[in-house]
């Protein structure tokens, strides 16, 4: 079973969410990641979903997503080039002795200290799914005391 990335632009009303997360649920998959995000058209709306399972069996769930009536078109781009990316905020115990050695772990992944306190930092990490997975490793012999992912967004590549 593979990971397929599908993405739906949905029309912006209320009950789009609950059925297509609905008609996952019905089939019996579970989302691994689901975003949603208005598009440049407050009228429309962009999720995408993220989901194992075989070729055949997810083509005929892009086809029933296709047949929701809230659903513009919905298209599985995971044979594509896309980009994708996932944006994380974990908040670390940090005390005085701990920032200088997270905060060249930061600068390493790229990521950024967003919020200092005094026994934390909160920082904010975007990029692929393993890049996040990876920082957050490093991060636990810290203390993370709170994480939050946004999910997958992605995109093809080119027009």
């Amino acid at each position: 079973m593979s990971q397929h990335v599908f993405y739906a632009e949905v029309h912006n009303v209320p009950g789009v969410l609950s059925h297509i997360s609905g008609m996952f649920s019905a089939r019996g998959f579970n989302i691994k990641s689901l975003t949603v995000g208005e598009t440049d058209d407050p009228e429309r709306s962009r999720m995408t979903v993220v989901v194992a399972g075989d070729d055949h069996t997810m083509d005929q769930v892009r086809k029933q997503l296709e047949k929701i009536v809230t659903v513009v078109k919905a298209v599985d781009i995971s044979e594509q080039d896309y980009v994708e990316r996932d944006l994380a905020l974990i908040k670390v115990q940090a005390d005085s002795a701990k920032r200088m050695e997270i905060h060249e772990l930061v600068n390493i992944f790229r990521a950024k200290i967003v919020d200092v306190a005094q026994g934390s930092i909160m920082i904010e990490l975007s990029g692929k799914e393993n890049k996040i997975d990876a920082f957050i490793e490093l991060m636990r012999p810290f203390g993370i005391l709170e994480l939050a992912r946004s999910g997958r967004i992605a995109m093809t590549r080119g027009n």
